[in-house]
């Protein structure tokens, strides 16, 4: 089984050292953080894995110039592989479902990306990209599931463990839990983490309740960014080993969160980013207890926020 360890969170770190901005950390009330990755390439984490799995497969000299990398994504994962690849010079193929919005298609092509437009589903989209992949010889990319890009996600854990030293509990907005995994390795045995889905796509609730990953019918508000139909394999594998507070939240509670990041702090935040605040309203800290929130993602339009 795959899986990450801290040492490969500060691995990633010093790979992608340069590739990525450190993103900052507010402090928005005594004992309580933002670590705003809304400010990060291409507006999500994911810029973080995905450096850190391209430039790694460059190391082992599996990256070639011609055939580049291949990922499906019509969402943030895309973005960020054709991000990274227009950084390294090579060419990044990217398929996505018919039903992708136009607006991502399009900011996938201008970013450099040959986009695939193949299936109505998610699932037919990956299925392309793992057969082109195959047949091309392009590095394929995956959304989550790959030890590389869950050890790039967890490098904004050890950012934030450099900017705020004494925080005990991480939250964090759970999808297929590539974020998740990265958090929790680079956490270990240092902080708790605090696992937020919706409750229309619960991958990481369904597989605690259950001992092993199952599949979930996915909806919701938050589907977009966060509607993996199962836990990724190191996630749960690092959920098993670290036993983190794993929380659902409903729709209303997610838009009532994003509109408040907005209000109060000028924060804009996709429904899936703005899960994790409100997992912290569920969460109820202790006294006492120091606790920061992952703002994952920006990918959003902000004409509803007022």
């Amino acid at each position: 089984m795959d899986t990450i360890t801290a040492a490969d969170v500060t691995a990633a770190a010093d790979r992608i050292a340069g590739r990525v901005r450190r993103t900052p950390v507010l402090q928005v009330a005594p004992g309580r953080w933002l670590k705003l990755e809304v400010l990060q390439h291409t507006g999500t984490f994911k810029a973080r894995g995905a450096f850190n799995r391209q430039l790694r497969a460059r190391e082992l000299g599996q990256l070639d110039p011609a055939r580049g990398v291949v990922a499906a994504s019509g969402g943030n994962a895309g973005l960020a592989h054709a991000h990274a690849a227009a950084e390294l010079g090579v060419p990044a193929t990217v398929f996505v479902p018919t039903t992708a919005p136009l607006v991502k298609v399009s900011r996938l092509r201008s970013l450099g990306a040959d986009v695939r437009l193949v299936g109505e589903q998610y699932a037919q989209a990956y299925e392309a990209a793992v057969e082109f992949a195959a047949e091309r010889g392009a590095v394929f990319c995956h959304a989550y599931d790959q030890p590389e890009i869950a050890a790039g996600a967890g490098t904004l854990a050890l950012e934030l463990l450099e900017d705020v030293p004494e925080v005990d509990t991480v939250v964090v907005a759970v999808g297929g839990g590539g974020l998740f995994a990265g958090v929790a390795a680079a956490l270990e045995g240092r902080a708790r983490v605090v696992a937020v889905e919706p409750f229309g796509a619960p991958t990481l609730h369904r597989a605690l309740a259950a001992g092993e990953p199952a599949d979930v019918e996915v909806g919701g508000v938050a589907a977009d960014s966060l509607g993996a139909r199962r836990i990724g394999s190191i996630a749960w594998d690092l959920a098993q080993r670290t036993s983190p507070v794993s929380l659902l939240v409903d729709d209303d509670a997610i838009t009532a969160a994003r509109q408040q990041l907005w209000a109060r702090f000028r924060v804009v935040a996709e429904h899936g980013a703005a899960a994790a605040w409100a997992g912290l309203a569920a969460y109820s800290p202790a006294e006492g207890e120091r606790v920061a929130v992952v703002v994952c993602g920006a990918n959003t339009d902000p004409a509803d926020l007022g």
